[in-house]
């Protein structure tokens, strides 16, 4: 398969607000090269430098790098991006950020990134292992190997990070839980590691599916996960004791009415990929619509909410 490999040369305050113009566009994955950060990581001892070519360790501007199927809606999809973008570097006062367009196959891909997934902590408990790199599992870790392939969720954004809080802080043993645009899987197979009885991983993109399942079966996980192609919650049955949603609040706000349907009274429902501007209105949405707020956290411009339905 065919994919459309998008470049954006930024600056550096413009970086997460160009890779969720990645995701509103349904980019397969966002790849950040940021030279300060892979020298930090060096220094820490935590990566080695002869890992990464010498032209990105000396880059003075990071890149942010999306994927996009090669098929009848990218032409719309590039020109949607690419007003995102200038829109943002509009507001920063900087000239439009350099676009470069490469035609890349999904196996090459695949394996040019490698270099940047580690094995890392996510929540107190669950370390998250790539499948080709080793790792000692210390007291009371669990590990989940996975290879994320094209579909977007290594678990290192920080919207997955205060996720895996939240579902560390109130998931409770025997719930059945919803996991509403899987990606990679990450959260659901989170949920069934940490005591979940069922969990129903859910995503539009076909290839996100595809590695979910991969993964969840890699994994052994596949009696407690089931994986399906949906669009959001439409035509689920039954209720839900958890509803997650690592999505972006446009998602979150059009998904808050089939949550109140599908989520038991006082269910949970934990909502994440918020960027702050939109913060107070999914919070007015929600409110409006029946749910209580128990818990918000919000880091680098990225809030996260945890609801109860009344």
């Amino acid at each position: 398969m065919e994919w459309q490999e998008i470049t954006v040369i930024t600056v550096p305050d413009a970086v997460e607000a160009v890779a969720q113009c990645f995701y509103q566009v349904g980019s397969g994955g966002v790849v950040i090269e940021d030279s300060a950060l892979l020298k930090t990581k060096i220094n820490e001892g935590k990566w080695d430098a002869f890992e990464f070519p010498e032209e990105m360790l000396q880059r003075s501007f990071p890149v942010v790098k999306g994927y996009l199927p090669v098929n009848e809606e990218l032409p719309p999809k590039l020109e949607e991006l690419k007003r995102g973008i200038e829109e943002i570097m509009a507001r920063l006062g900087q000239a439009p950020g350099t676009i470069t367009l490469a035609t890349v196959q999904e196996e090459d891909w695949a394996n040019s990134w490698k270099a940047y997934f580690k094995p890392f902590k996510l929540g107190n408990k669950i370390v998250i292992k790539p499948s080709w790199e080793s790792y000692q599992a210390g007291e009371g870790e669990i590990v989940l190997e996975m290879d994320p392939g094209m579909a977007f969720g290594t678990g290192t954004h920080i919207t997955t990070a205060m996720c895996a809080a939240f579902l560390e802080k109130y998931l409770q043993p025997g719930d059945r839980v919803y996991d509403v645009g899987t990606g990679t899987g990450i959260l659901a197979m989170m949920a069934a590691s940490i005591g979940a009885q069922s969990v129903l991983a859910l995503d539009y993109d076909q290839v996100a599916v595809r590695v979910a399942g991969e993964n969840i079966a890699h994994n052994g996980l596949e009696q407690l996960v089931t994986v399906k192609q949906n669009d959001l919650l439409d035509g689920v049955e039954g209720k839900a004791d958890f509803i997650a949603a690592n999505i972006i609040a446009d998602i979150i706000l059009k998904l808050l009415p089939q949550v109140q349907a599908r989520l038991r009274t006082g269910g949970l429902f934990l909502a994440s990929g918020i960027i702050e501007e939109r913060q107070a209105e999914v919070r007015q949405t929600a409110q409006a619509a029946g749910f209580e707020l128990l818990e918000e956290r919000s880091k680098e411009e990225w809030v996260a909410q945890v609801w109860r339905l009344k």
